[in-house]
């Protein structure tokens, strides 16, 4: 049975200080979480999985969630702003955007002396991810992106419940941030697969405990609006991609994962009947085959 590392920290040059911890040995595999959620998201059955086919596991909190750094002083962004962002009215500036946050990828990269890894980003960890193939070709020897999308506004757009979901401002408490996460995920989880509330409620509790900050998820958010659309970038790339989307996400709708497998030269597509955004249980040999498959062809 393999078994996480402590949490540590790594010191980047641009100034943040990203929490980590890893499982298992072999290739190294980053993954990258979403929108306002930490490492915790990533199911420890789920890195244990792939540990388990031969990859060293790293999970990390991103800039402004849980055990990393806050960017407190650039200020919160106000939900108005973000609801403007959200309709395409006007241009926003953003306290930071996706590449920012791919650099710190890749200087957690750096700071562990993993010269590339396999990358897996899910939902705003996707589009970090993409980006980091994007801009650093050489750190990322295959690409898996899940319930993410190109940052087109033509594709993967929220439903108006979802969106709705999403934008609930965090709760102050512990008991009010388990009602939160359960409502969410009732709301974006997967209608074959639905979510276990006593494993959100787990997750809750962990987050709450490690810090929950209603800023920082305004933050990621904005940066993922300001960022703009990486389609071109994609058709750049020259590496082997897996693209894994639910065809009942409420969130990111599979339309956005259409759009990247299509960007992707060779991609491979893998559309999931009744899920939705979340990474369910049952699915999980099927995301980890793929994600060993794409590895191979690194």
């Amino acid at each position: 049975m393999v078994s996480f590392t402590d949490i540590e920290h790594a010191e980047l040059p641009n100034g943040m200080r990203l929490a980590w911890q890893s499982v298992g040995e072999g290739e190294p595999l980053l993954l990258v979480m979403g929108l306002g959620a930490q490492m915790l998201m990533w199911p420890d059955g789920f890195c244990a999985m792939l540990a388990e086919r031969g990859f060293r596991v790293i999970r990390f909190d991103n800039r402004d969630v849980g055990l990393s750094t806050r960017c407190n002083a650039q200020g919160p962004v106000p939900l108005p702003k973000l609801v403007a962002a959200f309709a395409g009215r006007g241009r926003h500036r953003a306290p930071y955007r996706l590449h920012d946050m791919a650099d710190d990828a890749r200087g957690l990269l750096d700071a562990l002396g993993i010269a590339s890894a396999h990358v897996v980003g899910a939902s705003l960890g996707g589009m970090v991810a993409q980006q980091l193939a994007i801009q650093a070709p050489s750190k990322v020897r295959s690409l898996t992106s899940i319930m993410s999308t190109t940052g087109s506004r033509r594709v993967g757009l929220p439903s108006p419940r979802a969106l709705s979901a999403l934008l609930k401002p965090m709760e102050n408490t512990e008991e009010g941030q388990i009602r939160r996460m359960v409502s969410f995920f009732g709301e974006v989880g997967s209608p074959a697969f639905p979510p276990d509330p006593a494993e959100l409620e787990i997750i809750a509790r962990g987050s709450f405990a490690r810090g929950v900050s209603g800023d920082g998820f305004g933050r990621q958010l904005m940066a993922v609006l300001a960022s703009g659309n990486r389609t071109e970038g994609l058709r750049r790339l020259d590496l082997p991609a897996l693209v894994i989307h639910g065809d009942s996400d409420p969130l990111v709708r599979v339309s956005g994962g259409e759009a990247t497998a299509r960007a992707i030269p060779g991609a491979t597509w893998m559309r999931v009947a009744g899920m939705g955004h979340d990474l369910p249980r049952p699915v999980w040999p099927r995301f980890v085959d793929g994600i060993r498959t794409v590895a191979e062809r690194a």
